[in-house]
Protein backbone atom coordinates (compact mmCIF):
# COMPACT_ATOMS: atom_id res chain seq x y z
CA UNK A 1 0.00 0.00 0.00
CA UNK A 2 1.43 3.32 -0.64
CA UNK A 3 1.77 5.79 1.81
CA UNK A 4 3.44 9.35 3.01
CA UNK A 5 3.95 11.61 -0.33
CA UNK A 6 3.11 8.48 -2.62
CA UNK A 7 -0.40 8.34 -1.36
CA UNK A 8 -1.46 12.17 -1.50
CA UNK A 9 -0.08 11.81 -5.41
CA UNK A 10 -2.20 8.50 -5.99
CA UNK A 11 -5.35 10.17 -4.73
CA UNK A 12 -4.44 13.56 -6.21
CA UNK A 13 -4.12 11.24 -9.61
CA UNK A 14 -7.12 9.29 -9.31
CA UNK A 15 -9.02 12.89 -8.47
CA UNK A 16 -7.64 14.45 -11.87
CA UNK A 17 -8.58 11.35 -13.63
CA UNK A 18 -12.06 11.33 -11.99
CA UNK A 19 -12.64 15.35 -13.24
CA UNK A 20 -11.79 14.38 -16.90
CA UNK A 21 -13.50 11.42 -17.06
CA UNK A 22 -16.74 12.99 -15.51
CA UNK A 23 -16.47 16.06 -17.64
CA UNK A 24 -16.13 13.38 -21.34
CA UNK A 25 -18.21 10.76 -20.50
CA UNK A 26 -19.28 10.10 -16.43
CA UNK A 27 -17.85 7.64 -13.63
CA UNK A 28 -15.48 9.35 -11.84
CA UNK A 29 -16.62 8.00 -8.81
CA UNK A 30 -15.39 4.87 -9.96
CA UNK A 31 -12.05 6.16 -9.61
CA UNK A 32 -12.07 8.20 -6.45
CA UNK A 33 -13.95 5.62 -4.31
CA UNK A 34 -11.82 2.98 -4.44
CA UNK A 35 -8.33 4.94 -4.25
CA UNK A 36 -10.37 6.14 -0.95
CA UNK A 37 -11.50 2.95 -0.08
CA UNK A 38 -7.99 1.34 -0.32
CA UNK A 39 -6.63 3.95 2.92
CA UNK A 40 -9.92 4.62 4.70
CA UNK A 41 -12.91 2.58 5.24
CA UNK A 42 -15.72 2.49 2.95
CA UNK A 43 -18.43 4.89 4.56
CA UNK A 44 -15.62 7.69 5.13
CA UNK A 45 -13.85 6.87 1.37
CA UNK A 46 -18.26 7.24 0.21
CA UNK A 47 -18.15 10.81 2.13
CA UNK A 48 -14.75 11.77 0.99
CA UNK A 49 -15.08 11.29 -2.28
CA UNK A 50 -17.93 13.16 -2.74
CA UNK A 51 -16.78 16.44 -0.85
CA UNK A 52 -13.70 16.27 -2.93
CA UNK A 53 -15.96 16.23 -6.41
CA UNK A 54 -18.45 18.11 -5.88
CA UNK A 55 -16.55 21.38 -6.77
CA UNK A 56 -15.98 20.59 -10.13
CA UNK A 57 -19.78 19.05 -10.42
CA UNK A 58 -20.22 23.01 -9.36
CA UNK A 59 -17.93 24.25 -12.30
CA UNK A 60 -19.79 22.03 -14.62
CA UNK A 61 -23.24 23.27 -14.10
CA UNK A 62 -22.05 26.86 -13.75
CA UNK A 63 -20.51 26.22 -17.51
CA UNK A 64 -23.77 25.32 -18.64
CA UNK A 65 -25.80 28.30 -17.18
CA UNK A 66 -26.95 29.59 -20.18
CA UNK A 67 -28.18 26.61 -21.73
CA UNK A 68 -30.76 25.76 -18.70
CA UNK A 69 -32.56 29.52 -19.37
CA UNK A 70 -35.22 27.11 -20.91
CA UNK A 71 -35.65 24.41 -17.92
CA UNK A 72 -35.76 26.76 -14.56
CA UNK A 73 -39.90 25.29 -14.88
CA UNK A 74 -38.51 21.61 -14.62
CA UNK A 75 -35.75 22.74 -12.13
CA UNK A 76 -38.50 24.66 -9.62
CA UNK A 77 -40.15 20.83 -10.38
CA UNK A 78 -37.23 18.88 -9.13
CA UNK A 79 -35.02 20.82 -6.83
CA UNK A 80 -37.02 19.81 -3.47
CA UNK A 81 -37.11 15.73 -4.42
CA UNK A 82 -33.22 16.44 -5.55
CA UNK A 83 -32.54 17.72 -1.99
CA UNK A 84 -35.27 15.78 0.09
CA UNK A 85 -33.81 12.86 -1.60
CA UNK A 86 -30.11 13.32 -0.96
CA UNK A 87 -30.58 14.06 3.00
CA UNK A 88 -32.30 10.44 2.97
CA UNK A 89 -29.42 8.92 0.96
CA UNK A 90 -26.65 10.37 3.03
CA UNK A 91 -28.30 10.34 6.53
CA UNK A 92 -29.08 6.25 5.71
CA UNK A 93 -24.70 6.06 5.36
CA UNK A 94 -24.16 7.96 8.32
CA UNK A 95 -26.72 7.03 10.77
CA UNK A 96 -26.59 3.25 9.62
CA UNK A 97 -24.02 0.76 11.07
CA UNK A 98 -21.34 0.62 8.23
CA UNK A 99 -21.44 -2.87 8.13
CA UNK A 100 -24.66 -2.31 6.09
CA UNK A 101 -22.74 0.00 3.40
CA UNK A 102 -19.81 -2.28 3.32
CA UNK A 103 -21.99 -5.14 2.12
CA UNK A 104 -23.79 -3.41 -0.76
CA UNK A 105 -20.48 -1.72 -1.85
CA UNK A 106 -19.64 -4.51 -4.53
CA UNK A 107 -23.80 -4.11 -5.63
CA UNK A 108 -23.29 0.00 -5.80
CA UNK A 109 -19.83 -0.50 -8.18
CA UNK A 110 -21.57 -3.18 -10.48
CA UNK A 111 -24.98 -0.97 -10.95
CA UNK A 112 -23.04 1.88 -11.18
CA UNK A 113 -20.92 0.38 -13.90
CA UNK A 114 -23.48 -1.49 -15.60
CA UNK A 115 -25.34 2.03 -15.39
CA UNK A 116 -22.46 3.36 -17.37
CA UNK A 117 -22.06 0.38 -20.09
CA UNK A 118 -25.44 1.30 -21.24
CA UNK A 119 -25.48 5.10 -21.16
CA UNK A 120 -24.92 5.41 -25.17
CA UNK A 121 -28.30 3.38 -25.07
CA UNK A 122 -29.99 5.54 -22.64
CA UNK A 123 -28.47 9.10 -24.55
CA UNK A 124 -29.54 7.83 -27.83
CA UNK A 125 -33.00 6.81 -26.98
CA UNK A 126 -33.55 10.62 -25.40
CA UNK A 127 -31.94 12.07 -28.49
CA UNK A 128 -35.04 10.39 -30.56
CA UNK A 129 -37.26 12.31 -28.24
CA UNK A 130 -39.51 14.88 -29.36
CA UNK A 131 -40.41 17.98 -27.86
CA UNK A 132 -43.96 17.47 -26.27
CA UNK A 133 -45.46 18.60 -23.21
CA UNK A 134 -45.43 16.28 -20.27
CA UNK A 135 -48.62 15.29 -18.83
CA UNK A 136 -49.47 15.25 -15.47
CA UNK A 137 -48.84 11.94 -15.17
CA UNK A 138 -45.17 11.97 -16.26
CA UNK A 139 -44.45 14.78 -14.28
CA UNK A 140 -45.24 12.74 -11.13
CA UNK A 141 -43.51 9.76 -12.60
CA UNK A 142 -40.42 12.19 -13.13
CA UNK A 143 -40.65 13.60 -9.44
CA UNK A 144 -40.86 10.08 -7.80
CA UNK A 145 -37.86 8.84 -9.89
CA UNK A 146 -35.63 11.87 -9.34
CA UNK A 147 -36.64 11.54 -5.89
CA UNK A 148 -35.38 8.02 -5.99
CA UNK A 149 -32.33 8.65 -7.46
CA UNK A 150 -31.67 11.25 -5.64
CA UNK A 151 -31.86 9.06 -2.33
CA UNK A 152 -29.19 6.27 -4.52
CA UNK A 153 -27.05 9.55 -5.18
CA UNK A 154 -26.64 10.72 -1.49
CA UNK A 155 -26.51 7.12 -0.60
CA UNK A 156 -23.63 6.43 -3.05
CA UNK A 157 -23.86 8.39 -6.29
CA UNK A 158 -21.89 6.50 -8.94
CA UNK A 159 -24.06 6.89 -12.19
CA UNK A 160 -27.01 9.43 -10.55
CA UNK A 161 -26.18 11.58 -14.31
CA UNK A 162 -27.38 8.62 -16.30
CA UNK A 163 -30.29 7.76 -14.40
CA UNK A 164 -31.48 11.89 -14.67
CA UNK A 165 -30.52 12.20 -18.12
CA UNK A 166 -33.40 9.45 -18.76
CA UNK A 167 -35.66 10.53 -16.61
CA UNK A 168 -35.43 14.46 -18.69
CA UNK A 169 -35.88 12.70 -21.22
CA UNK A 170 -39.23 12.37 -20.78
CA UNK A 171 -40.19 15.95 -19.59
CA UNK A 172 -39.57 16.98 -23.42
CA UNK A 173 -36.28 18.97 -22.74
CA UNK A 174 -34.97 19.18 -26.70
CA UNK A 175 -31.36 20.43 -25.96
CA UNK A 176 -28.99 17.92 -24.84
CA UNK A 177 -26.92 20.27 -23.01
CA UNK A 178 -29.63 22.12 -21.57
CA UNK A 179 -30.46 18.77 -20.14
CA UNK A 180 -26.83 18.27 -19.04
CA UNK A 181 -26.90 21.78 -17.30
CA UNK A 182 -30.16 20.51 -15.17
CA UNK A 183 -28.69 17.52 -14.89
CA UNK A 184 -25.17 19.02 -13.21
CA UNK A 185 -27.55 21.37 -11.38
CA UNK A 186 -29.11 18.79 -9.25
CA UNK A 187 -26.62 17.13 -9.02
CA UNK A 188 -24.76 19.44 -6.99
CA UNK A 189 -28.13 19.94 -5.10
CA UNK A 190 -28.44 16.16 -4.18
CA UNK A 191 -24.26 16.05 -3.40
CA UNK A 192 -24.84 19.51 -1.77
CA UNK A 193 -27.06 18.02 0.97
CA UNK A 194 -24.74 15.30 1.30
CA UNK A 195 -22.18 16.78 1.84
CA UNK A 196 -23.44 18.66 4.54
CA UNK A 197 -23.77 15.34 6.22
CA UNK A 198 -20.80 13.54 6.01
CA UNK A 199 -18.94 16.69 6.93
CA UNK A 200 -21.36 17.08 9.92
CA UNK A 201 -21.42 13.59 10.83
CA UNK A 202 -17.23 12.70 10.69
CA UNK A 203 -17.24 10.75 7.37
CA UNK A 204 -14.86 13.42 5.53
CA UNK A 205 -10.92 13.09 5.47
CA UNK A 206 -10.01 16.28 5.04
CA UNK A 207 -6.13 15.97 4.05
CA UNK A 208 -6.75 13.58 1.82
CA UNK A 209 -9.96 15.80 0.24
CA UNK A 210 -7.72 18.72 0.17
CA UNK A 211 -5.29 17.42 -2.24
CA UNK A 212 -8.21 15.67 -4.39
CA UNK A 213 -10.93 18.51 -4.85
CA UNK A 214 -8.23 20.77 -6.53
CA UNK A 215 -6.81 17.74 -8.88
CA UNK A 216 -10.58 17.21 -9.98
CA UNK A 217 -11.20 20.76 -10.51
CA UNK A 218 -8.37 20.60 -13.05
CA UNK A 219 -9.24 17.49 -14.44
CA UNK A 220 -12.79 18.96 -15.10
CA UNK A 221 -11.16 22.10 -17.07
CA UNK A 222 -8.93 20.04 -18.72
CA UNK A 223 -11.48 16.87 -19.66
CA UNK A 224 -13.53 19.45 -20.80
CA UNK A 225 -11.05 21.62 -23.21
CA UNK A 226 -9.85 18.03 -24.89
CA UNK A 227 -13.20 16.49 -24.61
CA UNK A 228 -13.36 16.94 -28.84
CA UNK A 229 -10.01 15.58 -29.34
CA UNK A 230 -10.24 12.60 -27.28
CA UNK A 231 -12.09 9.45 -28.98
CA UNK A 232 -15.27 8.60 -25.92
CA UNK A 233 -15.02 5.48 -26.66
CA UNK A 234 -11.83 4.67 -25.41
CA UNK A 235 -12.20 6.65 -22.02
CA UNK A 236 -15.64 5.05 -21.94
CA UNK A 237 -14.34 1.20 -22.46
CA UNK A 238 -11.05 1.97 -20.11
CA UNK A 239 -13.82 3.17 -17.60
CA UNK A 240 -15.95 0.12 -17.86
CA UNK A 241 -13.63 -2.28 -17.42
CA UNK A 242 -11.90 -0.61 -14.39
CA UNK A 243 -16.04 -0.50 -13.31
CA UNK A 244 -16.62 -4.07 -13.70
CA UNK A 245 -13.05 -4.74 -12.22
CA UNK A 246 -13.52 -3.25 -9.19
CA UNK A 247 -17.13 -4.74 -8.40
CA UNK A 248 -15.13 -8.03 -9.33
CA UNK A 249 -12.12 -7.35 -6.77
CA UNK A 250 -15.07 -6.07 -3.80
CA UNK A 251 -17.28 -9.18 -4.26
CA UNK A 252 -14.24 -11.46 -3.94
CA UNK A 253 -13.03 -9.56 -0.85
CA UNK A 254 -16.29 -9.75 0.47
CA UNK A 255 -17.02 -13.87 0.14
CA UNK A 256 -13.35 -14.48 1.59
CA UNK A 257 -13.67 -12.54 4.78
Amino acid sequence: MLEGAWLYVWLAVAALAAGAVNSIAGGGTLLTFPALNAVVPAVVANGSSTVALVPASISAAWGFRENMAATRGTMRLLVPPSILGGLIGSLLVALLDPQYFDALVPWLVLSAAMLFAVQPLLTRHIALGKMEQPGTAIIIAVVTAQFLVAIYGGYFGAGIGILMLSALGLMGIGDIHAMNGLKNFLAVCINGVSVLIFVVTGLVHWRYVAVMAPAAIVGAYAGARVAQRINRLVVRGIVIVIGFGLAGHYFYQRWNT
